[in-house]
């Protein structure tokens, strides 16, 4: 199983961020932890902090052969539409994930246009949030 994990804009800074909303650990931990758990499974890992580039490469995933998307939009899952409807044209079985619960954060905050384009949402866990996404995504595939 080959997983595209994705992440928006900002999560490159994980390990600076709030500490309540992400935790301590940076991004390269967080990658380090998800494939270390899941060592059956391929992860390719793209940041980016551009939104044509997010959406480059979610067009690409399936011609790349992915079986699934793992996707931390950050703040464009409140403000890209854009992004919103690249999701919508892949086929992919595609999971939504966030560190922090986002339904308990400030209004603008709440605002998610990705969701309805997802098979699934996972949220307000930190890590385990990534650990639970995954376990659905192997579920769901196998």
């Amino acid at each position: 199983m080959n997983i595209l994990v994705i992440h928006g804009p900002n999560l490159n800074m994980l390990g600076k961020r709030d500490e309540k909303h992400y935790g301590s650990f940076t991004q390269d931990e967080l990658y380090q932890e998800i494939a270390d758990y899941f060592e059956h499974i391929e992860f390719s890992f793209f940041q980016s902090n551009h939104e044509g580039e997010l959406i480059d490469v979610v067009q690409q995933a399936e011609e790349d052969n992915y079986d699934a998307i793992l996707i931390n939009p950050g703040a464009y899952t409140h403000t890209s539409i854009a992004l919103r409807d690249a999701l919508e044209l892949v086929s992919l079985l595609k999971v939504e994930v966030h560190l922090s619960n986002i339904e308990e954060r400030e209004a603008f905050r709440q605002i998610d246009y990705i969701k309805d384009v997802c098979h699934m949402r996972f949220m307000g866990k930190k890590i385990d949030s990534y650990i639970e996404a995954i376990k659905y995504i192997e579920h769901s595939i196998m």
